[in-house]
């Protein structure tokens, strides 16, 4: 699943497929910028924003979202593709390589300088080279009513976690997914587990959060119904989302979540 590391990974092997090369040709398969040819465009730069990536060409960026089953793969001149072309969304080739996005969740072209109005509703991102913990901290205490679970999720707040990285960030500090934020005792350290993961996983082609010795590379996600690895109680799968996240509050929608209600324990309001 597409979260903060995978986007970063996309990005490095793009940057380093494209960047400083001239494309000598481009292909949008997407109606919006069917017409559009950057052929003879130098790429200065590839990066990543939480799970957005963008690719810059001459004074344009193009921006996509992988979303759920979006991926960016590099190939050599003529070498065949991993996945069928007619899931391809944008194809841009230079004399040395050939970079496809495949299921894009969505791709769109604007002027770089537009940049901060695509993705600067972003919360600080782990992987960021302005990593801000403080100011990640305060935005998930910001709603204090609403259950933790949500907020992590809220790329307003923190860019990068998904399904995955929400349910073992509470499992590892023992925090239950409804908890309201304001009452959640130490969110400086579910913050700094979140920089934690993202760094320790961004150079890996397997994502784990558990030690080297565990041979399940998660705690609880994708383990309901089976024993914590930590107390041996059930792991509960359960759907979590905004009902009405009210005024100023990015919608979450109901997502897939995995906790250990004995480990996790959901704690009464005094």
């Amino acid at each position: 699943m597409p979260e903060g590391d995978t986007v970063y990974r996309a990005a490095r092997m793009l940057d380093a497929a494209l960047t400083g090369r001239v494309l000598n040709a481009t292909d949008f398969r997407v109606p919006r910028y069917a017409t559009l040819n950057l052929a003879g465009a130098k790429v200065t730069s590839v990066v990543s924003r939480g799970k957005h990536l963008l690719i810059r060409a001459a004074d344009l960026s193009i921006h996509s979202h992988l979303m759920m089953e979006g991926h960016w793969d590099v190939y050599a001149p003529g070498e065949r593709w991993r996945s069928p072309g007619f899931k391809a969304r944008c194809i841009l080739k230079n004399p040395d390589f050939q970079a496809v996005g495949f299921e894009l969740g969505f791709l769109r072209v604007i002027r770089t300088s537009d940049e901060p109005d695509a993705v600067g509703h972003l919360g600080p991102d782990p992987l960021g080279h302005y990593w801000d913990p403080a100011e990640a901290e305060r935005r998930l205490r910001a709603n204090p009513e609403r259950p933790i679970g949500l907020s992590l999720l809220d790329q307003r707040l923190i860019a990068g976690l998904g399904n995955i990285y929400r349910s073992e960030l509470l499992f590892i500090s023992r925090t239950n997914p409804r908890t309201p934020a304001g009452e959640v005792q130490d969110m400086g350290r579910i913050v700094e587990l979140a920089h934690q993961l993202l760094h320790a996983n961004k150079d890996r082609t397997r994502r784990t959060t558990t030690p080297a010795t565990h041979r399940d590379p998660y705690w609880v996600y994708g383990r309901g119904g089976r024993p914590c690895q930590r107390c041996g109680e059930p792991v509960v799968h359960e759907k979590i989302g905004d009902a009405a996240p009210g005024p100023g509050i990015a919608e979450v929608n109901e997502r897939d979540l995995y906790f250990c209600p004995n480990c996790q324990p959901l704690h009464d309001t005094p």
